[in-house]
């Protein structure tokens, strides 16, 4: 069973998300808030698996809730957004998101959704992915993250999560097992110290791997 909590300033959004995601088999919505602050605690009371995450909301916004919860949950923060082209997606996924999804999403998707965020993998569609890599572009600040211990193949697997590609494709790609790829995504997500795939992209291009453009 896959536990959620949804979270949205507005109460018929957040009703209409938990009787879509109570319809379905193997989900159940365990809480809702109305705030980022509300979000933080109904996180530590109920231990969701999943986070359903608005953006803009009062007393504290979807981006530091997001950052707080990192912090002590391994919940997956699915950032609920209006617009694909949202300021916030890069500030998001620092903060430890680990996927991004228009509210205008047909529910099928938007269920599916919620299912691959938590089996751990990163939801970013190339919209979103084009976001990142022009936000990152733009900002004169570069981190100058260290591959330290990462192998040349390691290498190349990062290189092609940072475009977009999924264990599927990314196998096919390298000419390798299903299983040799998710051990190289396990031991990259470890090395890195980051949470998800998405983290993996941030990574990517602030270590020089993958340059923009």
């Amino acid at each position: 069973m896959v536990d959620v909590v949804v979270v949205d300033d507005q109460a018929l959004l957040r009703g209409s998300f938990r009787v879509l995601i109570d319809s379905e088999p193997g989900l159940r919505v365990v809480g809702e808030a109305g705030d980022g602050a509300a979000a933080v605690a109904v996180v530590r009371e109920t231990s969701p698996d999943v986070v359903l995450m608005d953006v803009r909301m009062p007393v504290m916004d979807g981006i530091a809730a997001t950052r707080e919860i990192a912090a002590f949950s391994a919940a997956k923060v699915l950032i609920l957004t209006t617009f694909d082209l949202d300021e916030y997606v890069y500030s998001a996924l620092r903060a430890g998101a680990g996927g991004f999804l228009l509210k205008d999403t047909p529910p099928a998707e938007l269920l599916a959704a919620v299912r691959v965020v938590a089996d751990g993998d990163a939801l970013l569609s190339p919209s979103v992915t084009r976001r990142l890599i022009a936000e990152f572009a733009r900002r004169p600040e570069r981190r100058g993250v260290e591959l330290e211990g990462v192998t040349e193949r390691e290498r190349e697997v990062l290189t092609l999560i940072a475009r977009g590609l999924s264990n599927a494709e990314i196998m096919r790609e390298l000419h390798l097992s299903m299983g040799t790829v998710k051990t190289h995504v396990g031991r990259l997500l470890h090395k890195l110290q980051a949470r998800d795939r998405a983290q993996l992209v941030i990574v990517a291009y602030e270590s020089g791997v993958v340059s923009v453009g």
